[in-house]
């Protein structure tokens, strides 16, 4: 009677019910009509889905995003990266990739690099002549940088699913980040020769040093999370709570540009997004739950295992299948539901849950930006008016690198695992 908890999901997702109404709703009939548990195990395994303390970070990092943008330090952190590489050819197309990688050190989500960064880059791109495709595809890719490099929710989420150390997974995040990033600002300097796009500025120290200095206690932001935590100063929530003091304190005191009025606004915001968060996170536990106890996990894996034992055509298998469902459900859900389901064939393959769970996030990145739930794609095309079809195909192109780094961070585990290999063990 499985096969009626996923029909049931499906058919709530295509009715247009949200992601954790669907979970939670689905398996609450499935246990109503087809086990002998008691109802109430479903409020029971809600409850102690979002008990965690680690969970706790959640919020946080959410709130510390939300006043980063309302205080205006992103505009700071524009500026010193167009400073620092906006000489090049395509020159703002690279300060798009390398705002996005500051900004990572900040946030930790792609959704809210796309609407506090892209807003301002889309802007500037446009302003200077670069074409719309261009700028939202440079947009939607570097935004996906922000998951990878520390802090990352999504790898918060799964520290706690597979029970894996959030330390080590922000640390194994760092250089995938960068090698995106890279990635990125190869394809940007092939379309800037393709296309002749021009040098936006000259390089100079003068612009770069005042650039700096403007944008220097912004810059702090990321040294302090990040070193923080790889320090073992902080734990990741802690970093998350020093995050949002820090915020406030550059917002309230020293640039007094966030208001009573927009902090207030800020609160109600992340008030509701981690509710909705946690709820998906809820819903997804009792779901994933009814998956283990019906041993649909063990099942799975032993069909995987059916099909081939060799290791890289079952990676292939699992980043193919983690890409198809990243372009249908959100990825805080798919982190939830597959993280059982998936991480026990990994580590049957001699695979680090570490290792695995950069795997992981990277390819539901990726699906943020494929329709049709692409909610990175969905973000851009409200705020620079180009519809969503066109933002799907000017995205297109710019999977290409994304994809590649996700090969090499695969079957290359020193990639994702030298960093907190040299920190922790």
């Amino acid at each position: 009677m499985i096969w009626l908890l996923f029909l049931l999901v499906f058919a709530f997702l295509i009715l247009g019910l949200p992601v954790g109404i669907s979970l939670a709703a689905s398996s609450l009939i499935y246990i109503l009509v087809a086990s002998k548990v008691p109802e109430i195990v479903v409020l029971h395994r809600m409850v102690n889905g979002v008990d965690s303390f680690p969970l706790l970070a959640v919020p946080f990092f959410i709130l510390a995003g939300s006043l980063m943008n309302t205080a205006g330090i992103t505009n700071r952190i524009f500026d010193f990266a167009k400073a620092s590489v906006g000489w090049m050819r395509g020159g703002l197309g690279h300060v798009n990739v390398g705002a996005s990688v500051v900004f990572a050190g900040m946030s930790g989500a792609a959704v809210a690099d796309a609407g506090g960064l892209g807003t301002i880059e889309i802007k500037a791109m446009r302003d200077a002549g670069y074409d719309a495709d261009f700028s939202v595809g440079v947009t939607a890719a570097s935004s996906t940088i922000g998951p990878i490099i520390p802090p990352s929710l999504p790898m918060v989420i799964y520290g706690v699913v597979a029970s894996t150390s959030i330390g080590q997974l922000f640390a194994a995040g760092f250089i995938p980040g960068l090698l995106m990033a890279v990635a990125l600002m190869i394809m940007i300097a092939w379309y800037a020769k393709r296309r002749n796009y021009p040098r936006d500025l000259r390089f100079s120290f003068v612009f770069l040093g005042q650039a700096f200095a403007r944008a220097f206690l912004s810059l702090m932001t990321p040294v302090i999370i990040v070193g923080g935590i790889l320090g073992g100063i902080f734990t990741p929530t802690e970093a998350a709570v020093a995050a949002c003091a820090y915020a406030l304190f550059l917002g309230l005191v020293v640039y007094r540009t966030l208001t009573w009025q927009r902090l207030l606004r800020v609160s109600f915001d992340t008030i509701e997004t981690t509710s909705i968060v946690l709820f998906i996170v809820a819903g997804a536990s009792i779901f994933a739950w009814i998956l283990t106890s019906n041993r649909v996990t063990e099942h799975f894996a032993a069909l995987v295992l059916t099909v081939t034992e060799n290791p890289i055509l079952i990676l292939l298998m699992i980043n193919a299948i983690l890409i198809v469902v990243g372009c249908f459900m959100e990825t805080i859900a798919a982190i939830t539901i597959l993280t059982p389901v998936l991480l026990p064939i990994a580590v049957k393959l001699g695979v680090d849950p570490v290792h695995f769970g950069v795997i992981m996030v990277l390819n539901l990145m990726i699906g943020l930006l494929t329709p049709p739930v692409g909610m990175v794609l969905y973000v851009l095309s409200r705020v620079s008016g180009v519809p969503f079809e066109r933002c799907v195909s000017a995205t297109a192109p710019f999977l290409v690198p994304l994809l590649i780094v996700l090969a090499l961070v695969t079957f290359v585990p020193a990639i994702s695992m030298w960093l907190p290999t040299l920190i922790y063990r």
